[in-house]
């Protein structure tokens, strides 16, 4: 028995399971495994991306898995060495290959590398690659207000999707706020701050009041805000859990007391300064 995901409505009309999974620091060899854990468990989206380097490892578990292609949703991402518009085309090319795929469902730039300067240009490509539908939704990752400002400015598709750092101690308000404002869905990576946040005595209170988890108290907070979230994990007890959050609501009040936690609470690079 799977369980049934609700699907965000992306700006081009294309549907989103809100509940994905991620492969990040997934070695290539577990990730077969792992992936095919999820898909078994209910999952239907899968995020990876270029640089992770186990796309290869998310391939075999989708031919494996005899899940129709148009069931699946199948996220990656252009990594900073391949920006620029020629090196996008082939890149997205590489990608579909090591995945056996002929089209990908969303294709991220991973972050928008400022000093590089290239995110402007790699989104042409992007566009380019849409209309030939060889993905069926684009957008970005790690991307700040000014950088989605200036992608609205210069291009002709507004993405669909920005992917950002986001969970209790790092709420990203202003970007969900401008995410909202050009219609763009907000996905969170680290949901769960990795980790950090599953001891804290607020969560912890809610958790026990709700005969959960720590881990889907947080998720739940995500979902009940509208986000797509990608948990992760290679343990399938904790691969099933993460997707067992249809059977409790939080409150009003339980909800502001996770809004509450926010503060500086950053666990990866910050997208102002990180050029790769």
């Amino acid at each position: 028995m799977t369980t049934a995901i609700p699907t965000v409505t992306l700006n081009n009309g294309v549907e989103m399971p809100q509940v994905g999974f991620g492969v990040f620091q997934v070695p290539n060899e577990e990730t077969t495994v792992a992936v095919g854990s999820a898909l078994k468990a209910g999952y239907r989206s899968i995020d990876t991306a270029a640089i992770y380097g186990n796309e290869e490892g998310v391939g075999a578990a989708l031919a494996q898995s005899g899940i129709a292609r148009e069931d699946l949703f199948i996220t990656s991402k252009i990594w900073i060495a391949d920006m620029g518009y020629e090196q996008t085309l082939e890149a997205l090319d590489a990608s579909l290959e090591r995945l056996g795929l002929d089209y990908l469902d969303l294709y991220l730039i991973h972050w928008p590398a400022p000093e590089k300067n290239l995110y402007i240009e790699t989104w042409k490509a992007l566009e380019r690659l849409y209309a030939e539908k060889k993905i069926r939704a684009i957008g970005v990752s790690n991307f700040q207000p000014e950088h989605l400002e200036q992608l609205v400015a210069e291009g002709t598709i507004v993405p669909a999707v920005n992917q950002v750092e986001l969970h209790p101690a790092l709420q990203n308000r202003e970007v969900v706020a401008a995410n909202a404002q050009h219609g763009i869905v907000t996905e969170a990576w680290s949901p769960l701050a990795q980790g950090a946040m599953l001891t804290d005595e607020t969560i912890v209170g809610i958790a026990r009041a709700h005969e959960v988890s720590a881990a889907q108290v947080i998720l739940r907070w995500h979902l009940q805000q509208g986000r797509v979230i990608i948990p992760k994990s290679v343990t399938e007890s904790r691969i099933i859990a993460n997707l067992n959050l249809f059977g409790f609501k939080l409150t009003s009040d339980e909800l502001a007391s996770i809004d509450a936690l926010d503060r500086d609470g950053r666990t990866g690079p910050n997208p102002d300064t990180f050029n790769g």
